[in-house]
């Protein structure tokens, strides 16, 4: 597996907030830039399958390798001879707040062809989409507050 991209924000809004945007995933589109939909089948939960449709590309079909409420939420995107992983790691730090660090890995025999399409892209948009998701969090506790 190779690191493609990585982020990190650190956040006043509680874990669980971005955990509920997380399984919320029919509204990604409103923080993830690069996202047309997406769709789960079924509960939001570990195993689970579903389809995403990034904008100006195919369909792709995704698993949810690893979900810990609270702690993390991998999910796995299932390309032709490689797969490209989102884990996203929630935490605290000295001062209590939330902390949320996301790797993007890449990994198969066509990892080397999908990096060439997809690694610039993500790299580009990584930091700016978790900000997006940071604000959103932040602004759904402010108002629930």
């Amino acid at each position: 597996m190779k690191t493609i991209a990585t982020a990190r924000i650190t956040s006043s809004a509680p874990a669980a907030e971005f955990f509920a945007r997380w399984a919320d995933m029919a509204t990604w589109p409103e923080w993830n830039t690069d996202t047309a939909w997406v769709r789960l089948d079924g509960p939001f939960r570990a195993g689970a399958t579903g389809v995403l449709k990034p904008k100006g590309g195919p369909e792709v079909k995704f698993v949810v390798a690893t979900l810990e409420p609270g702690r993390e939420f991998t999910d796995v995107s299932l390309l032709a001879g490689a797969k490209l992983t989102f884990r996203h790691l929630v935490g605290r730090d000295r001062d209590g707040r939330t902390t949320v660090d996301v790797e993007v890995t890449l990994g198969g025999p066509l990892s080397f062809v999908w990096s060439l399409i997809l690694a610039k892209g993500i790299r580009a948009s990584l930091q700016a989409d978790l900000d997006r998701l940071n604000d959103v969090c932040t602004s759904r506790t402010e108002v629930a507050a």
